[in-house]
C-alpha cells in the first residue's frame, strides 16, 4: 500500500485500476517475478500521482507488510523528513531488544480524529459511534455528556465529518470560556456602531459562520438563562437578528451541544431551561471516563503515536505503560494528552520511562494500597476463589481462575495474557466483567 501524508490509496483501489493479485500477510502473493511485477505497477503508480502533488511537500511510501520501504517519492529536499521507524524495521526491531518497550505506530497529528479512532474497542463508545453514525445526516439533535477532558469536542467534530455537513465550517464555542457579557455578541454577531467599542465593519456570529455546517457549543449548561432563551427561539425559527439589527437572517442550523454537568438537576433548580434542554436532547452520548475504558492501553498507544510526528521511532517501556495503564486519570484524555507531550519532550532516546512520567503517576501505585501487593491482590480477593454476588457457578469459577492466574504473575498483564492464551484487550473485558480491578505492572 502507497502511504502519503493526507493521502491513502488502498489495495483495493490498485487491484481495481490493474486488475493487481490479493495482497497477503506476509506480503505480495504468487511467485518472485508476480511480485515485481505488482511492485513495479503499484511504483508507477506512485509516480504518476506524485507528479501531480509533487509541490505539497508530501512523501509517498510504498511499504511491505514487515513495514519496509520498497518505493519512495519525495522532493529532494524534504526527502527523510517525514520518515517514520515502522514496528517491522530493523531499527524499530534493535530498539526493542535493547528494552522492554512497546512501539508506538505513527499516525499524523494533524489529522482530524474519526469515530472510529475515537471508538477503540470500548463496548460503550462502540454503541456511541454506531448510533453516531445513524443520526448523523437525520437532524435528531445530539447532547453528548462526560466528564470534562473525556474528548466531547473531538466527538463532536467526527460526527461533523460523517455528515452531509462536512463540507461545510464546524465551528466550536465553549460557552464556558466567554465571558457573559461577550456571549450574545459572539453568538449572534452584530452590526457596524450596535454598541461602543464595536468593530466599525461589525461582525459575523459564530451561528451565521455556521450556516451549511454545524455549530458546537460546549458547555451548554454554564449559558446564562437570558441567552438560553434566545438560543432557543433560534433553533425554532433558524433565524437569527443580529445585534444592532431589524432585519432576521434565515440560517440552515445543526447543533450539537454538550456538557458534565447534569443538566436535569439544573432544571429542578431553575438554572437551565427545560423547553431548550428538550429541544437539544434528541438523543443523549454519554461518554466514559478514561479509567472507564476498557482498551485504555489501547488509547494509550493511540495519545503516544498521536504526538509523535518529527520521524524518531516513539517507544514506552513496559513499567511506564503499565503506571499509565493503573492511573485513574481525574483529567482524562486531555490530562493523558499533556502526560505524553511532556514525557516525549524530555525522554531520551524516543523512548518514555517512568523517571519521565509526573510524580503523582509515578507514586500512584505506593498510595493505592498497602505493601508491595500488587493492587489487584488486595481485599478479599486476594488468595480468595470468592466472587462479590455470583451470578452462577460458571462465572464464578472464571474469576476464581483470572484471580489465580493475576496472582500467579504478579499482577503483569502481559504475561497473564499470554499464559490464558487470549488478548491484553480480551483479558481486560473479562476483568471488567468480573469486576475485577486492574493491576499495576509486575
Amino acid at each position: 500500500m502507497a502511504n502519503a501524508t493526507g493521502i491513502r490509496r488502498s489495495d483495493e483501489a490498485l487491484r481495481a485500476n490493474h486488475g493487481l493479485a490479493e495482497v497477503n500477510g506476509d506480503g505480495l502473493s504468487g511467485n518472485r517475478e508476480r511480485c515485481e511485477q505488482l511492485i513495479a505497477t503499484a511504483a508507477l503508480e506512485m509516480d504518476r500521482l506524485f507528479e501531480r502533488i509533487c509541490e505539497s511537500g508530501c512523501v509517498l511510501l510504498l511499504t511491505d507488510a514487515d513495514g519496509v520501504i520498497l518505493h519512495e517519492k519525495a522532493n529532494a529536499m524534504l526527502k527523510g523528513a517525514f520518515r517514520v521507524s515502522r514496528i517491522g524495521s530493523p531499527s524499530a526491531r534493535s530498539l526493542s531488544q535493547e528494552r522492554d518497550v512497546a512501539l508506538a505506530t505513527y499516525r499524523a497529528s494533524q489529522h482530524a480524529l474519526t469515530l472510529e479512532d475515537l471508538a477503540g474497542e470500548d463496548p460503550h463508545m462502540l454503541r456511541n459511534v454506531r448510533s453516531a453514525y445513524r443520526i448523523a445526516d437525520s437532524g435528531v439533535s445530539v447532547l453528548i455528556q462526560g466528564p470534562t477532558g473525556s474528548g466531547k469536542e473531538a466527538f463532536a467534530h467526527a460526527m461533523h465529518l460523517v455528515s452531509r455537513r462536512a463540507e461545510r465550517p464546524f465551528v466550536a464555542v465553549n460557552c464556558a470560556a466567554i465571558p457573559e457579557t461577550l456571549i450574545e455578541s459572539e453568538l449572534f454577531g452584530y452590526k457596524p456602531g450596535a454598541f461602543t467599542g464595536a468593530r466599525k465593519e461589525g461582525m459575523r456570529g459564530k451561528i451565521l459562520q455556521s450556516a451549511g455546517g454545524t455549530l458546537f457549543l460546549d458547555e451548554i449548561g454554564d449559558m446564562p438563562l437570558t441567552l438560553q432563551t434566545r438560543l432557543l427561539r433560534v433553533l425554532e425559527e433558524q433565524e437569527i437578528v443580529p445585534l444592532g439589527s431589524e432585519t432576521a437572517i434565515k440560517v440552515d442550523l445543526h447543533v450539537l451541544a454538550a456538557s458534565h454537568r447534569n443538566l436535569r438537576e439544573m432544571i429542578a433548580n431553575g438554572t437551565f431551561r427545560e423547553d431548550l434542554y428538550y429541544r437539544l436532547n434528541g438523543i443523549t452520548l454519554e461518554l466514559p471516563a478514561l479509567r472507564d475504558r476498557v482498551d485504555k492501553e489501547r488509547v494509550i498507544h493511540h495519545a503516544l503515536a498521536a504526538e509523535t510526528g518529527n520521524g524518531r521511532p516513539a517507544a514506552i517501556e513496559m513499567d511506564a505503560l503499565q503506571r499509565l495503564v493503573s492511573y485513574p486519570w481525574p483529567g482524562n484524555v486531555r490530562e493523558l494528552r499533556n502526560v505524553i507531550r511532556t514525557a516525549l519532550a524530555i525522554c531520551e532516546g524516543g523512548v518514555v520511562r517512568g523517571i519521565d512520567l509526573p510524580r503523582e503517576i509515578r507514586e500512584a501505585d505506593s498510595n493505592s494500597g498497602a505493601g508491595s501487593m500488587p493492587a489487584l491482590m488486595q481485599g478479599p480477593l486476594a488468595g480468595s476463589n470468592e466472587s462479590p454476588s455470583p451470578v452462577n457457578p460458571l462465572k464464578a469459577a472464571e474469576r476464581a481462575a483470572l484471580v489465580r492466574v493475576i496472582a500467579e504473575c504478579h499482577g503483569n498483564m502481559t504475561r497473564v495474557a499470554a499464559q490464558l492464551g487470549m488478548s491484553r484487550n480480551t483479558l481486560y473485558r473479562r476483568m471488567k466483567r468480573h469486576a475485577i480491578p486492574l493491576a499495576h505492572g509486575g
